[in-house]
């Protein structure tokens, strides 16, 4: 695995802008309904954020890069549910996930605007709650004024850690950074979570059921 990591670090020094724009793409789809049900958007944000500490990637690009995916990923997504109003919720792909849409409605029923807040946090139903906010009627007006504060909450939260545990490591543990050692491990520890959060909410679901049997018809 490091022989991987090592010319993969190598390369994103030398292509910095495609670091930054598989960033924007990430948080970008993690926020389009369905796909960012599956794309580990998270996990490559908080992969990357390991190579601001050696200069690799500079923070306020990775903090820029993050914000606008998930400012456009949110935005269009609740722009197409506003538009489309309910009847988007019954429609080819979002009706293939009952379960989900469900979750959703209620989580924003629950919080109210604030849904649109907290949702930002909480995959995967991240990926639907703006669509469900323009589809049930949510004023724009309401929508940035919450959603904007959550995306210049969201970036900082899944860019610092890796770039405090990078630092920390070289700092502390007297790791070099040329050595490229403390990116390793951060790179390795989050998607080594990823894997076991993904798997174990695979069997979650596989042993409740996907849902679609189980969810009844939408009026």
């Amino acid at each position: 695995m490091t022989s991987f990591l090592d010319p993969l670090i190598s390369f994103v020094s030398a292509h910095a802008w495609l670091a930054y724009l598989t960033l924007f793409l990430a948080a970008l789809l993690e926020a389009v309904p369905v796909a960012g049900s599956v794309i580990p958007g998270s996990t490559i944000i908080l992969a990357l954020s390991a190579l601001v500490p050696g200069g690799e990637l500079k923070l306020p690009w990775v903090l820029l890069a993050a914000a606008l995916g998930a400012v456009l990923g949110d935005g269009s997504a609740y722009w197409i549910g506003r538009r489309q109003q309910r009847e988007i919720l019954n429609t080819w792909p979002l009706m293939n996930y009952p379960r989900l849409v469900a979750q959703s409605e209620s989580f924003f029923h629950r919080f109210g605007t604030w849904a649109v807040f907290f949702a930002r946090f909480v995959p995967p139903i991240r990926a639907f709650v703006p669509v469900t906010a323009g589809a049930l009627g949510m004023a724009p007006a309401k929508f940035y004024a919450v959603n904007i504060p959550a995306i210049l909450a969201w970036a900082p939260a899944h860019v610092l850690p890796g770039v405090l545990a990078v630092s920390a490591l070289h700092e502390y543990a007297g790791l070099h950074h040329h050595g490229h050692v403390g990116k390793h491990i951060w790179i390795l520890t989050v998607v080594a979570v990823a894997i076991v959060v993904g798997v174990g909410l695979w069997f979650i679901r596989r042993r409740h059921g996907s849902g679609v049997a189980e969810a009844k018809p939408r009026g």
